[in-house]
C-alpha cells in the first residue's frame, strides 16, 4: 500500500475538532509551529470557524480531498465517518481510540470493517489505538504531542513503535540526534511496521531506523523492509518486548498482537543484519553511534583513560558485554611510554595520566592508537555535567580530541561513564565536528561494537547439498526411528548401524551381523517416545537376553492402550561412549523453520544450553553455533581427556540443513537426540531420530 499521503500529508483534516479538546489544539498548534503550508480543515457541525479557520460540517463538504483525517470522534462514530473516507477521495487516516482489535469481539469486527474499507480503497490508515505521525522535514503531525521547536526536532533517525509513549520518550532528548519521521504506529489494522520501514529505506531524510516493536504481524513484509534498508546503507535497530511470559500476556491484552519466541527472533534479526538491542539507554546510544561523521568498521577498540581505576572498570564491562578490546602491541606500548612514562596493564584501556600532564599526554595517545595497526575505534573518557560544582573547563579536551579525529580515518568517541550525563556544549561542538558522545560504559561500548559488527558483510548462504526424501513423510504422524535415520543418512548424517526386523531369527541375525552388546527398540509412527512404553532395551550382550528382551518388548505392546500399527524392532549397535548432543529443526509461527544445536539426553530440559538459527544455514553457523554453546569449553580438551571431534558434529548438523532445504514444506519438527559425539577423529553417531511432518 502507498502511504505517502499518509506520512507525507500536503492537507489535513481534524474530525471532531474543537476548542474543548486537547489533541485537537495540541495538533493546530504543532501545526502552526512546524511551519505546515497546506490546509488545516477542521470538521465540526458545531461550529462555523474554529482556531480561525473555517469549519466543515462533515468530510463531504470540504474544499478538497485530504491526505489525511485525523479521527478525534468517539469510538461510536468512527464507522459511520469512516465510510465517507473513499467518497472525499482521502488518502489515509489516523484512529487515535483504543477498543478496537486489542478488545473484545465488537472491537474486532469494527477493525475488521475498518481494515476492509481501507484495503478496497488504498486508504492508509495509522491505528488504531496509536498516536499518530510526525514528519518534521514535511513540517506535518498528526500527533496529539504539541511540538515546540522543529529545528531541535528534524534529524535522520525514523522511528516506528506500537506504543505511542515511547514515542514522546524518544522525541524529550535530542541532544544528539533529532528524527526524520515518528510513527506511533498502534493496533496495526491496515499500515503496519513494515510498511513504514520500507518507506523509511528510501527516504531522503533518514539515515537510521529504530523501531519499539511488541509483534511482528507481518514477518514475511518485515524482513524484505530490513533487507531493503540494510542495502540502502541504513541500520535498522530494534527493542522488542515480550522476553517473559508476563510481557507476553500484557502485549496481547495490550495491541491484540502475539509475541513469538524471542531466542528464534533475535537470531532471525542477526541473519538479516538487524541490531537488536535490550533497553532504552542501548537504543539510544546505537542511535548516536550513527550520527557520526565516520562509523566503524572494525570490532577491536582501544580506549584511552586519565584513570586507572576507570581502565579497570572497562575492561570488566567490555568483558562481560563481549567487546573486543585486544592489548596494546609492544611496538606501540614502547610509543606511548616515551610520552606519558609507564603505562600500567597491557596499554588497552590505556591510562594516560602518566606524570599528570594530561594536555601534552592525550594528543600523543590519540596518536598512538591511531598507528595501532590492530585497534578500529578509539575512545576517549570524558565525563562533562551541565552542573559541576568542580571548576573544569567547559569542553574538556574536546579540542584536542577533534585535532586528532580530523586527521584520521578511525572514529573517534568520547565516552562518559554513566549514562544520561553529559555536557551540552561538548556535545554540540563535537558535534558540528562529526563527532559523538556516548553515555554510559557498557551501553556506550557495545554501541560502537554493534554498528561495527552490522558493517561486516554477513557470511553467504550455504550451498544445499539436498536430496528429496526416499521415504514418504506426507500424511504419517510421525516418521518412526528407522525412516528418520534412512532419509538422514543419504544427506550426509551419520547415524547407528541398524536393521529393522519382524521375527526373533531376524533380529538374532542382525545383532550377529552389528555385533554384540545391541539395543532392541520397537518401531511404530504411532509411538515417537518409545521409552515411556517400555519399548527399549539397552546393553543386550548375548542370543538368550535378546530373545527375552523381544518377549518383553511384545509384552509392552500388548500394554500401549491405542491402536499400533508396528513396523518392527530394530536391532542396533550400542555407542557407549561419547558426550550426549542433540540437533533440531522446528517451525516458528512467525519466521519458518530454525536449527537448534545443544548438549542432548534429559541435558536439554535441564540447561536449556543451546544455540539457535533461521534455515537456511550460512557457511560457517554450525561451527559457530557450537562455540556460542555455555558449555562449549566441555567439547574440547580437559584434564587428560581428548578433545571431542566437533568438526563431524559440525557436519552432521550441515547435512541435517541439507535435508530440510529439500524437504522443508513437509517438516514441522525433527528431533536428533541424542547424538553420541566421540574424541577427535572418531565422528559423531545419531542414536535417535524423530521426524515430525506438517500437518
Amino acid at each position: 500500500m502507498n502511504i505517502d499521503r499518509l506520512v507525507n500529508p500536503r492537507s489535513i483534516a481534524i474530525l471532531g475538532a474543537s476548542e474543548n479538546n486537547a489533541g485537537t489544539r495540541s495538533i493546530v498548534a504543532s501545526l502552526e509551529s512546524l511551519g505546515f503550508d497546506g490546509p488545516i480543515w477542521p470538521v465540526n457541525p458545531r461550529y462555523e470557524t474554529l482556531f480561525g479557520r473555517p469549519c466543515y460540517p462533515t468530510l463531504k463538504d470540504l474544499p478538497g480531498s485530504p491526505d489525511v483525517v485525523s479521527f478525534r470522534v468517539g469510538y461510536q462514530r468512527v464507522l459511520e465517518n469512516y465510510r465517507m473516507l473513499p467518497e472525499v477521495k482521502a488518502g489515509g487516516a489516523v484512529i487515535y481510540d483504543g477498543g478496537f482489535g486489542e478488545g473484545g469481539d465488537e472491537g474486532k469486527a469494527l477493525q475488521a470493517e475498518i481494515t476492509a474499507i481501507s484495503k478496497e480503497f488504498g486508504i492508509a490508515l495509522c491505528g488504531p489505538n496509536c498516536q499518530g505521525i510526525i514528519n518534521p522535514h514535511a513540517r506535518s503531525t498528526t500527533s496529539g504531542q504539541e511540538v515546540a521547536d522543529v529545528a531541535k526536532l528534524q534529524g535522520n533517525v525514523g522511528f516506528v513503535s506500537h506504543s505511542g509513549t515511547m514515542c514522546i520518550g524518544m522525541m524529550t532528548d535530542t541532544r544528539r540526534f533529532g528524527f526524520s519521521l515518528v510513527v506511533s504506529s498502534g493496533n496495526e489494522a491496515v499500515v503496519s511496521v513494515a510498511d513504514y520501514v520500507n518507506w523509511l529505506a528510501t527516504d531522503p531524510n533518514t539515515k537510521v531506523i529504530a523501531c519499539f516493536l511488541e509483534t511482528i504481524r507481518e514477518p514475511e513484509a518485515f524482513l524484505a523492509a530490513v533487507d531493503r534498508a540494510a542495502a540502502a546503507g541504513k541500520p535498522v535497530v530494534v527493542l522488542k518486548v515480550g522476553k517473559s511470559e508476563r510481557t507476553r500476556r500484557a502485549i496481547t491484552s495490550h495491541t491484540g498482537g502475539l509475541a513469538g519466541e524471542a531466542k528464534v527472533f533475535s537470531e532471525v534479526l542477526k541473519a538479516h543484519r538487524v541490531i537488536e538491542v535490550d533497553d532504552f539507554d542501548e537504543l539510544s546510544e546505537v542511535l548516536a553511534v550513527c550520527q557520526g561523521k565516520v562509523w566503524p568498521t572494525g570490532r577491536r577498540t582501544n580506549l584511552i583513560t586519565p584513570s586507572g581505576g576507570i581502565a579497570e572498570l572497562v575492561l570488566d564491562v567490555a568483558s562481560a558485554a563481549g567487546v573486543v578490546m585486544p592489548p596494546l602491541p609492544a611496538e606501540s606500548k614502547a610509543a606511548a611510554e616515551s610520552v606519558i612514562g609507564h603505562v600500567g596493564g597491557d596499554g588497552n584501556p590505556l591510562d594516560a595520566w602518566g606524570h599528570a600532564d594530561y594536555a601534552r599526554n592525550l594528543p600523543h595517545a590519540l596518536k598512538v592508537l591511531d598507528e595501532n595497526p590492530i585497534c578500529d575505534n578509539i575512545v576517549v573518557t570524558m565525563e562533562g555535567f551541565n552542573y559541576n560544582p568542580i571548576k573544569r573547563p567547559p569542553l574538556g579536551y574536546a579540542s584536542q580530541l577533534s585535532e586528532a579525529a580530523a586527521q584520521s580515518k578511525k572514529p573517534h568517541y568520547v565516552l562518559n561513564m554513566r549514562s544520561g550525563l553529559m555536557q551540552v556544549e561538548q556535545v554540540d561542538y563535537l558535534k558540528e565536528r562529526g563527532m559523538v558522545v556516548l553515555g554510559g560504559s557498557r551501553q556506550g561500548l557495545m554501541a560502537v561494537d554493534r554498528v561495527a559488527r552490522w558493517n561486516t558483510p554477513l557470511p553467504p548462504v550455504r550451498k544445499s547439498a539436498a536430496k528429496s526424501a526416499a521415504v514418504t513423510i506426507a500424511g504419517r504422524s510421525t516418521v518412526h526411528e528407522y525412516d528418520s535415520k534412512a532419509l538422514l543418512a543419504a544427506c550426509g548424517v551419520t547415524v547407528t548401524k541398524e536393521k529393522l526386523a519382524t521375527s526373533l531369527d531376524a533380529a538374532k541375525d542382525a545383532a550377529k551381523a552389528i555385533g554384540y552388546p545391541i539395543v532392541l527398540k520397537a518401531v511404530s509412527d504411532d509411538i515417537p517416545h518409545k521409552s515411556e512404553y517400555g519399548l527399549v532395551k539397552v546393553g543386550i550382550a548375548d542370543e538368550a537376553a535378546l530373545a527375552s528382551a523381544w518377549a518383553e518388548l511384545e509384552a509392552n505392546m500388548k500394554k500401549v492402550g491405542k491402536p499400533v500399527k508396528l513396523a518392527g524392532f530394530v536391532v542396533q549397535e550400542m555407542i557407549k561412549d561419547g558426550i550426549e548432543m542433540f540437533a533440531g529443526v522446528s517451525r516458528d509461527l512467525e519466521f519458518g523453520l530454525t536449527l537448534a544445536v545443544g548438549f542432548g539426553g534429559i541435558e536439554i530440559e535441564i540447561t536449556r544450553d543451546f544455540a539457535l538459527r533461521p534455515l537456511p544455514l550460512r557457511e560457517g553457523d554450525a561451527e559457530a553455533m557450537l562455540a556460542e554453546l555455555k558449555g562449549a569449553a566441555r567439547l574440547g580438551a580437559i584434564r587428560g581427556k581428548p578433545a571431542a571431534d566437533v568438526k563431524s558434529l559440525a557436519r552432521a548438523i550441515y547435512g541435517l540443513a541439507d535435508f530440510v532445504a529439500s524437504n522443508g514444506e513437509q517438516i514441522e519438527e525433527i528431533d536428533l537426540n541424542p547424538i553420541k559425539l566421540l574424541p577427535e577423529g572418531k565422528g559423531c553417531v545419531v542414536v535417535d531420530a524423530l521426524i515430525v511432518p506438517k500437518k
